[in-house]
């Protein structure tokens, strides 16, 4: 009787692959990808003369140029005070540790209308803080560096817990090789350390940059929405929905969303680049 040939089952690597992906793709289709499309669908019922009138009105401008600038500086804030607050809570052992690590996600968790009524309080000309400003000839409350403030506040969070995991899992043993090759300790950081950490930092001042630009309720406390000043973009997304000019509000938030994906994506590019030249070294 001849044998017949062993017949070897292929398992998938991933059990439950198609269940997951299954998921996956419902989860990006329903709640990211339809939602979104609306904002263009909803747009295109306008033709290309109403569009421009209102995404290019002076009032607009101004509030895309806060909006945007505000965003970049408060990442670019918390891209360096972030990678500092990281690395002391992993390099170094002091009393509190535990209470300022915890403190670090307060943010995520206090609603930012809290958040902004709090921040204008303190940073009012009379408040704790804004009576220092006042004193130094400077104003926080309700003007660009309010929102700048306001926006940093929020931000934090997303560069400590995207760099902290990395200076944890970081081989030591490199640091003390690069000593003892004579590197000091500057060297030591710029040759050796902030390469393993340049994509996290990338990756947190994305999501830093991502969520100051679509942040409202801690700004519009602060800022004090004067028109051509202090107005956020997001906040005339609100008005014209209280107008009910649906179009109108769908017409700013599409292009938000246009230059937010291109800054976002420049950023990833930018983050794989820096892996794969490090991997490449």
């Amino acid at each position: 009787m001849p044998l017949r040939p062993l017949e070897i089952k292929k398992y998938s690597i991933l059990p439950g692959f198609g269940l997951t992906m299954g998921f996956t793709l419902m989860y990006m289709g329903f709640l990211v990808v339809l939602p979104l499309s609306t904002v263009f669908i909803q747009t295109a019922g306008i033709d290309w003369t109403q569009f421009w009138n209102i995404v290019a009105a002076p009032r607009l401008v101004a509030s895309y140029k806060l909006s945007f600038g505000a965003a970049f500086i408060a990442a670019l804030i918390n891209t360096i005070f972030g990678l500092l607050v990281a690395w002391v809570l992993v390099r170094y052992s002091f009393p509190g540790k535990r209470v300022i690590d915890g403190l670090i996600d307060l943010p995520f968790a206090l609603p930012t209308a809290v958040a902004g009524i709090t921040l204008t309080t303190l940073y009012a000309p009379h408040g704790w803080l804004g009576k220092y400003f006042t004193f130094l000839a400077l104003k926080a409350a309700f003007t660009p560096l309010g929102v700048v403030i306001a926006l940093t506040f929020i931000g934090l969070p997303f560069v400590v817990r995207m760099v902290q995991p990395v200076l944890e899992t970081l081989d030591q043993e490199r640091e003390e090789a690069a000593a003892s090759l004579g590197a000091d300790r500057l060297q030591t950081f710029t040759k050796v350390i902030f390469p393993e950490l340049l994509p996290a930092l990338l990756a947190g001042f994305a999501l830093a940059f991502a969520r100051a630009l679509g942040e409202y309720g801690s700004v519009v406390f602060i800022s004090g929405n004067m028109p051509m000043r202090t107005e956020i973009t997001p906040l005339l997304i609100m008005t014209k929905l209280e107008q009910f000019d649906y179009a109108g509000a769908n017409a700013i938030a599409s292009v938000m969303l246009i230059v937010s994906f291109m800054l976002l994506l420049l950023v990833n590019i930018l983050q794989w680049w820096s892996i794969n030249r490090h991997t490449d070294h």
